[in-house]
């Protein structure tokens, strides 16, 4: 059963995030990185358990082991004393005692350390898929923020899910490839403010090229300066009177 959940688990350690995000950024959902973080709960919930178990089951072995230890050395010390005895009778079914629990020291301690090394890989990967498992719950954060971004940006979109050009396969550190995406989303918004800013320097120019105009003409009418073809009313009204008279 053990080795059944630490195949679950390592399947899920191995998981290719890089791979995990391009399915994200595609289909515009961070569905695929909720049923991984769904089942690396689950499934590390078992492997806990598992540990546990396991782990009381090294040290159960190691306390027979340690028991078994010491009688095989008492019989051991005891077998001489018996041959200096001269209780060489006592001495051999001591010695065949002591054969016996040799043999089931042995077996204890292989037991043993069998156990001990099934034990520190269920701790390893726990420690590993836990890591993971935060890893890719910040980045499904990080991600959604991402993706919200995208949606007003349609070249941006475009873009984002295009990502064979961002190098590494396996199992990628998406905090990389997010600050990747994150890197062409802010030279989107540069390029989105340089546009703006542009278009706002040329419609500055206009408004004061108008607003310039503008006080020239107020200029001219109080100076009495229309344009040439043009008299101003005041002159054709001071024309007219002198005609008359």
């Amino acid at each position: 059963m053990a080795q059944s959940i630490l195949d679950k688990i390592q399947t899920l350690i191995s998981a290719n995030l890089h791979a995990m995000v391009d399915q994200a950024l595609q289909t515009n959902s961070v569905a695929v990185m909720d049923e991984y973080i769904r089942r690396a709960a689950r499934d590390l919930e078992n492997l806990e358990d598992a540990t546990v178990t396991v782990g009381g089951s090294v040290k159960t072995l190691k306390r027979k082991y340690d028991e078994i230890s010491a009688a095989v050395e008492k019989l051991d010390r005891d077998i001489d004393t018996l041959l200096t005895r001269g209780k060489s009778d006592l001495a051999a079914a001591a010695q065949a005692d002591l054969n016996s629990k040799q043999n089931l020291a042995q077996e204890y301690y292989e037991q043993w350390q069998s156990q001990q090394n099934e034990y520190q890989k269920m701790l390893n990967s726990k420690v590993k898929l836990e890591a993971k498992l935060v890893t890719i719950k910040q980045e499904r954060e990080h991600l959604k923020e991402l993706m919200k971004l995208a949606e007003a940006k349609a070249t941006t979109t475009k873009a984002i899910k295009s990502l064979n050009d961002i190098a590494g396969v396996g199992d990628e550190d998406v905090r990389n490839l997010a600050d990747a995406i994150r890197a062409r989303l802010d030279r989107e918004d540069a390029q989105l403010e340089m546009s703006s800013q542009r278009l706002s320097d040329q419609m500055d120019d206009v408004l004061e090229t108008s607003a310039i105009d503008q006080q020239l003409e107020e200029r001219k009418k109080r100076l009495g300066l229309g344009a040439a073809s043009a008299p101003s009313a005041a002159a054709s009204s001071t024309t007219t009177s002198e005609a008359s008279s």
